[in-house]
């Protein structure tokens, strides 16, 4: 009885946690739903309106309503994608190559080179934004997805994680595909990466939603309203005094920027878990 109490008290307030989460998202969906003069007035009901469909199609085709001018949510969450599916698809190649050569090769200052990716930890692109830029600026990558991209490809997180799952696979395994004629690319591809396939997709979750809400970097390299992402489309949105702002359309482009993070989460949770809990990793 005592341990029921118990989990009973943990689960109200985990529950009670859950619920002043969700609240403010619920409201930013019932906002979409209203139309602005509702929101305008400062009574929001708490159940939905009439306006969810007008107002979710305005915003995905226009971006623009009776005061603000913005871009299609359709185009911000094109580049947005895009950039967060090549930013944790190529960090995870990269980490997966960079840890690769420093477990299983043996090189002149392999441990000099591991330590050095590993001190970039101290250095993110917050830091080192204007060397960045500058680079950026100078090879014309201003405006242009290599720009949103590439600056942001490579991560010591990764390879750290990578370096560990490495190390856990048995030396036996390798010698046996060496014996059978495997190169290195085959065993890489063959016998590390499908052992590595939990740690592959926790980390491909965390990078596309680090990818998906990044903020500083695209608003300084894109000036070109059509290579917005939806995060800055959403703080362009809201640059206008409260007077001057469309907030059914600013809470149904926030719920749509929601939903595509939240999917990813949802559809690769338990692999996700999976590869954060393992123990042996």
């Amino acid at each position: 009885m005592r341990e029921l109490r118990q989990n009973g008290f943990a689960h109200l307030v985990l529950l009670v946690g859950i619920g002043i989460l969700l609240f403010p998202l619920y409201m930013a969906f019932i906002g979409s739903t209203h139309d602005a003069a509702t929101i305008g007035r400062g009574r929001l009901p708490l159940t939905p309106g009439s306006h969810m469909v007008e107002n979710y199609l305005q915003a995905w085709n226009y971006g623009t309503g009776e005061r603000v001018a913005g871009t299609p949510v359709r185009i911000m969450m094109a580049n947005s994608l895009a950039m967060a599916l090549a930013i944790a698809v190529g960090k995870i190649v990269v980490s997966v190559l960079a840890a690769y050569a420093v477990v299983f090769f043996r090189f002149p200052g392999r441990t000099f080179f591991f330590w050095l990716i590993f001190l970039t930890l101290m250095l993110p692109l917050e830091v080192r934004i204007i060397p960045s830029y500058k680079v950026a600026s100078d090879l014309g990558l201003l405006d242009s997805f290599a720009g949103l991209i590439l600056p942001l490809l490579v991560s010591a997180t990764g390879t750290l994680l990578f370096r560990q799952v490495f190390l856990t696979v048995p030396r036996e395994l390798l010698d046996a595909a060496k014996i059978d004629g495997a190169g290195p690319l085959r065993i890489l591809v063959s016998v590390i990466v499908p052992l590595s396939r939990p740690s592959l997709a926790a980390l491909f979750v965390i990078l596309f939603v680090y990818g998906w809400n990044q903020y500083l970097w695209p608003l300084l390299i894109t000036t070109d309203p059509k290579m917005n992402t939806i995060v800055i489309g959403i703080v362009k949105m809201l640059g206008t005094s409260e007077a001057m702002m469309d907030w059914n359309l600013v809470m149904a482009t926030t719920v749509m920027a929601l939903g595509v993070p939240v999917a990813v989460v949802l559809l690769l949770q338990r692999w996700l878990v999976k590869g954060l809990v393992e123990t042996e990793k």
